[in-house]
């Protein structure tokens, strides 16, 4: 199986010409009877070998992580005492003692996952450049790195810091930065496209945590202004994605790729909080006008996945839809069929949507002015 960054590749080593290159794509294209943007292409398992490796990988940086706990036991070991010989007076006494102990080992321990995801990937992500594999790999490196500092963190605030909350949330905020400072690095070495993502991710992290200390994690209003402020970084996110996309509309390169990841990360924060301020997360009696609100905000957000031909919004909503469907068959009788009506509703329509995707987005992106479909992937 060869993706479009291999084809790429291939032309510009000089392997095959640009003319075969297209004329294998078009090809493709036919024998599927759809364009391959509408089918959504990235790169995930390029066989079971990427299956075989990924699992390989895990093992060895579960283990790596257990080294790196159980050195930092041995450096910096937390305070033992006997059953009968333990008092409060002594809880408090070894109280920052136990605090750096247990934050050292978790901080170690995340280092070395890092460490050695990173050695891994020079071999399977720079030399063979396997999906799933590189993927885990880039994951394990990027939340190795804030571990580490949040190991530290953590260990010193309940150490020196008191119950000072504020003082905590800014310094994991500077750990996000670092932390997208490092996804930077990693992407400059590897180029795997979920890394931009990751990295975007710490950025939201840390203007969502200076936020907070600028707050207060205590204040009452707190939820809902970070509810507010994690829809506009989603939005945010969501343009960031589409500057990918609008890049490469014929969806052939990698850039595409790392659209789809940022989509993939723009679409819950998008869909989190409007579904939290219609009231679907409160309880499992959402009324029926918060019900029908759903189902309207499920539409817009068909409308817009189908014009930019991404469906990370439907998904990310679903789980909202299946709550409001329930509960209206619920409120309409249907008390012991509400779920397996809901299961029924959802799963034809996301079929049909799916069987008649290219028809609809065709009838969709029609609708739009010129100069926004010359943005858009090309419909058929």
């Amino acid at each position: 199986m060869y993706s479009q960054e291999d084809l790429n590749s291939a032309v510009a080593a000089g392997a095959i010409s640009a003319d075969a290159a297209e004329a294998l794509r078009t090809h493709v294209a036919q024998t599927r009877e759809a364009m391959p943007a509408d089918a959504e292409h990235f790169r995930l398992i390029t066989g079971f070998n990427d299956i075989f490796v990924s699992i390989g990988v895990i093992i060895l940086l579960l283990a790596m992580g257990a080294i790196g706990q159980a050195l930092a036991g041995g450096i910096y070991p937390a305070p033992q005492i006997a059953r009968e010989q333990w008092s409060y007076e002594w809880w408090q006494q070894t109280q920052q003692q136990r605090a750096w102990a247990e934050g050292l080992q978790m901080s170690l321990a995340a280092a070395f996952v890092a460490g050695t995801a990173w050695l891994l990937a020079e071999f399977f992500t720079r030399k063979r450049r396997m999906a799933l594999p590189s993927i885990l790999l880039l994951l394990a490196f990027v939340g190795g790195v804030m571990v580490a500092q949040a190991g530290l963190i953590m260990g010193w605030i309940e150490g020196n810091a008191g119950d000072d909350d504020t003082i905590g949330v800014i310094l994991l905020a500077a750990a996000a930065l670092l932390t997208a400072v490092a996804a930077l690095f990693h992407w400059k070495r590897f180029m795997v496209p979920i890394t931009i993502a990751a990295g975007t991710a710490a950025v939201a992290g840390m203007a969502i945590l200076l936020l907070v200390a600028v707050i207060g994690p205590n204040s009452e209003s707190l939820e809902n202004v970070v509810l507010g402020v994690v829809f506009l970084v989603g939005l945010v996110i969501f343009a960031f994605a589409m500057r990918w996309d609008m890049s490469d509309t014929a969806r052939s390169t990698r850039r595409s790729d790392v659209a789809f990841w940022l989509h993939l990360l723009a679409a819950p924060m998008i869909a989190h909080p409007v579904f939290a301020l219609i009231g679907v997360t409160d309880g499992d009696n959402i009324g029926a006008g918060a019900a029908l609100a759903v189902v309207a905000v499920y539409i817009v957000f068909g409308l817009v996945a189908l014009a930019v031909d991404r469906r990370a919004l439907l998904v990310s909503a679903l789980a909202y839809v299946l709550i409001a469907l329930t509960w209206l068959f619920r409120e309409f009788g249907a008390v012991e069929l509400n779920f397996a009506l809901t299961a029924l509703v959802i799963g034809s329509a996301l079929l049909t949507l799916s069987a008649l995707w290219t028809p609809i987005r065709t009838a969709v992106v029609g609708l739009l002015p010129e100069s926004t479909r010359a943005s858009l992937p090309a419909t058929a």
